[in-house]
């Protein structure tokens, strides 16, 4: 019976308890109450610069902007001693795209980054991080998710980039993130020591689906999550403000808080964020604080593109070259900005699923909406956009108007122009709700039947189907899964979710049915090529596999998981050298995937064991502590180094990983096996059964004849010799 690890997928969960969690902050906290953090420069020298962007917030959740439910006395505190813009706009309703212009200046025409999957942030458009650090400031920032990872090209200027939210399954619905008290811990840790001038960005995710706020607040909003979220946050922050008004911060530094975007929560038909450009979505809080403490309300329509170009000049340091937005600092002084456009987009549907672009302004009172269904709105009157006034609006200027706010906007040198995202990004950003399939786009001409609010339903759907599945409704989701795929055979993403559901359910024939109708219908879907190329890995199809894995990479050779799997279908042909380059290269684009170091550990022990190469051993001892070191929580490292230690005479070592092994995943065939058979090995009857029988109660059905009987040999032979 084998020992040799499986391909297995990590879960991830959180690093520390909430409990443990909240002891690590308390006890940063109360060092920097008692003065250990640095106090920031003198009077003299610049002011401190801390920008706290909030994941999916709704302007109107905090009390400032009129919430009489009391979630956010921490941030309206602040509010009272800041600058409160009380119409401020994000440019689209993406994560990547909205940080991009924040920190940039510039809106997504200029910066040419639309959605968060297909786009990285062009290299030569300047940021402030850079400006920053080329004026003396230390510079560091703290990312709560996947989104926001350093391969989409935000790094440049940070000293400390830090994005180790975690790991996350990347064949499941997964989910990852990091708390925002997690967020303010690291940032505090940073600012401690701190000399000099500084700049720090800390970005909290908590408001974004799925709505899961710790406790208290997880029973406090009970029956409303979303407010939960928002509440936790502004606990977490609560401190951090504590903090630096005890440490005579707040007297010293320029805060920002703003929200990157806000979530619809069901308006016009939406549950959450990424396609349509209404205010729920682009309506954002934004404070300033400045250090000399003045305070007031601005009603003057503003945009995320403008706080780069506030901070440049309120430090006294030249504009970026590439911005769009202007300064607020003259609203801060109580005069008047020009009328001007606020530009507004949503591409990610356009770009992800080939449907309408989506494309807009406000400027006044007016919001104008071009798209296949135009949209024109009295924000004056209804800034909840319920009345369409399009059919009675003459909107020829307004077309004229954003074609020419699209021309002054061009990117110049930017490059805009989409990359097709790797698995990994893909599953990541998907298992955040961004549910997306490259496909680039190619439509130019588009009719009402390609309009958003024609083709939402299906997306909202798909979003069901996955709130069923994290409700433990499997069936429920299966059902509208199938519904859409009747309806629309070219939504692939309905394939792949269903197949997954389908393996998790062990319904193994009718998986590989979906992902084959599916690939049949949507050949060139990269997602479906892939897809359906890694389940015949797993299945041990190599040749079939290899054929389908072999065209994704023609598509994407980016992609370390297809290299990964490519890894797993040579293996499986005994093509052992081609399946060690197949890994490398993956680590090449990865070198952090704990998946591949351990499928490259067992890949070399097995050739260890073939060939009685001590150097091979060594060398799987090290890939698969590597795993374990990168993601404690993933199984199917501690198996293989357990086989490995087992291999190299260390019983024991080799019993301490398996029972880890078995720790983290009860029902974990290999090493309950191995554990077993060890045990009996030992002479240690009792514990041998333990392990024996609860392999056996699992796994019988599913051994071959002979496998079946040497296992009963085994368990009688442990039954004669246990003590009764």
């Amino acid at each position: 019976m084998s020992t040799l690890p499986g391909c297995r997928i990590p879960r991830r969960r959180p690093l520390f308890s909430a409990a443990r969690r909240l002891s690590v902050l308390t006890v940063f906290l109360s060092l920097a109450a008692a003065g250990l953090l640095a106090a920031g420069p003198a009077n003299k020298n610049p002011a401190n610069v801390l920008l706290i962007t909030i994941d999916t917030l709704r302007a109107d959740r905090l009390g400032c902007y009129g919430n009489r439910n009391g979630l956010t006395p921490a941030i309206d505190r602040l509010a009272r001693e800041s600058w409160i813009f009380e119409k401020a706009f994000a440019h689209t309703p993406s994560t990547l795209p909205s940080h991009t212009s924040i920190l940039t200046g510039a809106t997504p025409l200029r910066h040419g980054v639309h959605d968060n999957v297909n786009f990285v942030v062009p290299p030569n458009v300047p940021t402030l991080a850079e400006r920053l650090r080329a004026a003396g400031y230390a510079t560091a920032a703290v990312v709560g998710a996947f989104p926001l990872d350093s391969r989409f090209g935000l790094t440049r200027g940070f000293d400390l980039y830090d994005d180790n939210y975690g790991t996350a399954a990347s064949q499941e619905f997964g989910y990852v993130e990091r708390r925002a008290e997690e967020v303010v811990r690291l940032g505090g840790a940073w600012l401690k020591g701190r000399s000099g001038p500084w700049f720090l960005w800390l970005h909290c995710f908590d408001p974004h689906l799925r709505y899961e706020p710790p406790e208290p607040f997880r029973t406090a909003y009970r029956d409303r999550p979303y407010d939960g979220e928002v509440a936790y946050v502004d606990s977490a922050l609560g401190r951090l403000f504590d903090v630096l008004r005890e440490g005579k911060l707040l007297e010293k530094t320029l805060i920002i808080l703003t929200g990157d975007h806000g979530e619809s929560l069901g308006e016009h038909g939406e549950l959450s964020h990424g396609y349509f450009a209404y205010n729920a979505t682009l309506h954002v809080p934004l404070l300033i604080h400045e250090p000399e403490g003045r305070s007031g309300r601005s009603a003057q329509i503003v945009g995320h593109a403008d706080i780069a170009p506030s901070v440049c000049e309120w430090l006294g340091l030249p504009p970026l070259p590439s911005a769009e937005g202007v300064s607020l600092v003259p609203c801060l002084k109580g005069r008047t900005l020009p009328e001007r456009e606020i530009y507004v987009e949503s591409l990610y549907p356009y770009y992800s699923r080939g449907w309408a672009p989506l494309r807009g302004f406000i400027s006044g009172r007016g919001k104008y909406l071009d798209s296949p269904i135009p949209e024109f709105y009295d924000l004056g009157a209804d800034f909840g956009e319920t009345a369409n006034l399009a059919e009675t609006t003459d909107l020829g200027r307004f077309k004229d108007n954003l074609r020419r706010l699209m021309e002054r906007g061009s990117p110049g040198t930017a490059s805009s122009t989409p990359r097709a995202p790797d698995r990994g990004t893909r599953d990541k950003l998907q298992s955040l709700g961004y549910l997306s399939s490259f496909r680039g786009p190619e439509k130019k001409t588009f009719t009402a039947a390609d309009d958003l609010k024609v083709l939402l339903p299906f997306q909202t759907k798909l979003m069901n189907a996955m709130g069923a599945y994290h409700r433990g409704d499997r069936e429920g989701a299966v059902a509208l899964l199938k519904d859409i795929i009747a309806k629309r055979s070219d939504f692939d993403l309905a394939y792949s979710y269903l197949a997954t559901i389908f393996k998790e359910q062990s319904k193994f024939r009718e998986a590989l049915d979906v992902l084959r109708r599916g690939y049949e219908a949507n050949p060139s879907s990269y997602r479906l090529v892939t897809a359906f190329g890694i389940f015949l890995a797993e299945t041990g199809a190599a040749d079939e596999a290899l054929s389908l894995l072999s065209k994704g990479l023609s598509l994407n050779d980016h992609d370390p998981e297809l290299w990964n799997y490519l890894g797993v279908a040579y293996w499986g042909k005994g093509l052992f050298d081609e399946a060690l380059k197949a890994y490398e290269s993956a680590l090449a684009l990865d070198r952090n995937n704990p998946v591949v170091l351990n499928n490259l550990g067992a890949l070399l022990l097995g050739r260890s064991q073939a060939a009685k190469d001590r150097t091979l051993l060594a060398a799987a001892i090290d890939r698969f502590s590597e795993a374990i070191a990168l993601a404690p929580d993933y199984a199917s490292p501690y198996n293989g180094l357990g086989t490995a230690w087992a291999q190299a005479g260390d019983i024991e070592k080799a019993l301490a990983q398996w029972k880890k092994a078995v720790e983290l995943k009860p029902d974990f065939a290999y090493p309950l096996y191995n554990l077993g058979a060890s045990y009996a090995a030992k002479g240690d009857a009792a514990l041998a059964l333990e392990y024996l029988t609860r392999y056996r109660d699992k796994f019988s059905a599913s051994l071959s004849p002979k496998e079946k009987k040497d296992l009963d040999e085994l368990i009688r032979s442990c039954q004669k010799r246990a003590p009764r």
